[in-house]
């Protein structure tokens, strides 16, 4: 059974972030301590009542598509998708002028945490939601926002993210789809395939966001555009219309998230399918950024909330299997007090814990820069968070993987057996670092958008910043310990940063080769500072009903700088190696 970690959020939401900054942002004047524990409270009861028990048969049944292009999901889930929106979820991010509760994007990430922990399949489909609403409110016109946003915002429709086509992966440039100008809208037509949530039976319309190009537009990426295209059309009134031409005409069979529909999709078989231009022609890339970034963010929280899952899962086990004698004269033993059982545990634990840190983190930085009065706080925390943006998204994924595969092995054979929901959450997990952007798109990201853009600029002032934090010794031996290495973590980053930035102004084909590598570091030592920083926080507070949290956070933030952080090191030597022995060898050696 899943248990939603509120200890851990609350934690992290009112100590180790200490949202009282929020206090500048006028938008957040009626956030507290008690209102967010009591949001999370209520998203743990719909995770673990509701869509925890859904995710091994959701997984089996798996959905369906009829001959009519009408996706069947699996049973249970349209019911659940009904408690989800009268629940109000879907208007946790809304703004208020749109008819949202505009809650703060931290709280909001801890929410769908839950959600993903307990059913990665089922969160997909309102988090394309809210990034098409928020895609929308940004940058359409008022008459579109007023004719699409309301029932989005409530949940009685869902959106989409239309990208990808058979010829056109990530390379955007290459799409075909066409918009043929028509009156006060444009002609649809063409192929795009990987839609998650396509289609679907939960609702009666999906708005989807669809990237195309105008006939006569500028050849690349400067010729695109972004378009509202609906699943049923609708009239002036707001009432639902005719079926607009489009057509799921299949669903992926794939690795994981069997309950949630990959979508083919074929817009114009006939006369074309309604589109209405959102912003200017030629900038839909630049609008579909937005959803993008708002999905990266989403993705990176799925990668530990699925970890999360699975190390639930591995705790129950290894606490229950018994297996061999410790040496002791005893009888066999529960394998969690076996020692290498017990590392792998640990690995798992602690390393959920430096991402949810790192991704509320960011999220905070992401609210500030929204919302905060001051224009120069917005600034610098608009720079950090995009600078965090692709770290949380690679990192959390990539490490994420390597901890559902840990959560299979403490099962032992059983993992390997799908009965035990083990093997499920590496499968489901294992597309977190696919989607959205490769990790290696994350990467190129991270050192063309992010470092070399301004010369380093963001991160040495996050550098500087987290120094100066971690330059003050603390009194517990185990919390000094994990400050000092800590701090030997972000020294390495700085090293690394410096190199790659050298690299990439003399031999950029080398510093791409390691790119993927110094996300990581950064991951790891930006991981290592937050878990400092919670084991002088939980050391500070070791007292009354807190003390054994405060404790097992020391030991979680001991065993991260000992036995994660160190990896930081060999990191730094591939970064500052260069990437010559991937980039100077030719292909056809391979």
């Amino acid at each position: 059974m899943y248990k939603a970690p509120l200890q851990d959020h609350a934690f992290i939401l009112h100590q180790l972030l200490g949202m009282e900054p929020l206090a500048g942002c006028p938008a957040y004047a009626d956030y507290s301590a008690e209102l967010a524990d009591a949001v999370l409270a209520e998203s743990a009861k719909l995770a673990e009542n509701v869509l925890a028990p859904l995710n091994q048969t959701g997984d089996r049944e798996g959905c369906h598509l009829s001959d009519d292009g009408q996706v069947r999901t699996p049973a249970g889930f349209r019911d659940a998708y009904l408690q989800f929106m009268q629940g109000g979820w879907p208007q946790l991010r809304a703004s208020i002028e749109d008819g949202g509760q505009g809650a703060p994007l931290a709280l909001a990430t801890a929410a769908q945490e839950t959600w993903a922990s307990a059913n990665l399949a089922f969160k997909l489909c309102p988090m394309l939601t809210y990034g098409a609403t928020h895609a929308l409110t940004l940058c359409a016109s008022a008459h579109l926002r007023a004719r699409f946003l309301p029932k989005m915002v409530t949940g009685e429709w869902t959106g989409t993210m239309v990208l990808t086509e058979p010829q056109a992966g990530s390379d955007l440039g290459l799409i075909r789809t066409r918009a043929v100008p028509d009156g006060d809208h444009h002609r649809i037509f063409g192929q795009k395939i990987f839609i998650t949530w396509g289609e679907q039976d939960f609702t009666r319309n999906i708005i989807h966001l669809v990237l195309a190009r105008i006939e006569g537009a500028p050849a690349g990426v400067r010729g695109i555009s972004l378009f509202v295209v609906p699943k049923v059309l609708v009239n002036d009134d707001g009432s639902l219309g005719d079926r607009n031409d489009v057509r799921c005409t299949g669903i992926e069979h794939k690795l994981g998230i069997h309950a949630s529909p990959t979508c083919a999709l074929s817009f114009g078989e006939k006369a074309g399918a309604v589109g209405y231009l959102v912003g200017d022609a030629n900038r839909g890339l630049e609008y579909m950024f937005i959803m993008m970034n708002a999905a990266r963010l989403g993705v990176g929280l799925q990668g530990y909330a699925v970890a999360e899952r699975a190390f639930q899962l591995a705790v129950d086990h290894a606490r229950n299997r018994l297996q061999g004698s410790l040496g002791k004269g005893t009888g066999p033993a529960a394998i969690i007090e076996h020692p290498d059982v017990k590392r792998m545990l640990l690995s798992m634990k602690s390393g959920i814990e430096a991402m949810r840190a790192l991704t509320l983190y960011t999220a905070w930085q992401l609210d500030l820069a929204a919302e905060h009065q001051d224009m120069a706080v917005r600034a610098a925390a608009q720079a950090r968070g995009d600078l965090l943006i692709p770290i949380v998204k690679g990192w959390c994924t990539e490490f994420s993987v390597e901890l559902a595969s840990l959560g299979v092995q403490v099962h032992g054979g059983m993992g390997f057996i799908e009965d035990t929901g083990a093997a499920q959450l590496l499968r489901d997990v294992r597309i977190t670092a696919i989607y959205e952007g490769t990790t290696g798109i994350q990467a190129n990201d991270l050192l063309g958008r992010k470092l070399a853009r301004d010369q380093g600029a963001a991160m040495t002032a996050l550098l500087t910043e987290v120094r100066a934090e971690l330059a003050t010794p603390q009194g517990r031996a185990d919390a000094e310990a994990v400050r000092v290495a800590a701090r030997e973590g972000i020294d390495a980053l700085g090293t690394a940063t410096a190199a790659l930035l050298q690299q990439g102004a003399t031999a950029p084909e080398h510093a791409l080769a390691v790119a993927v590598p110094y996300l990581e570091l950064a991951g790891f030592a930006l991981g290592g500072w937050l878990m400092a920083r919670a084991a002088r926080l939980a050391a500070a507070g070791l007292a009354g009903s807190e003390r054994d949290f405060g404790e097992t956070k020391l030991a979680t933030a001991r065993f991260y700088v000992e036995q994660l952080l160190p990896r930081v090191f060999a990191l730094t030597r591939m970064v500052q190696s260069g990437g010559a022995a991937v980039s100077g060898l030719s292909s056809a050696l391979i």
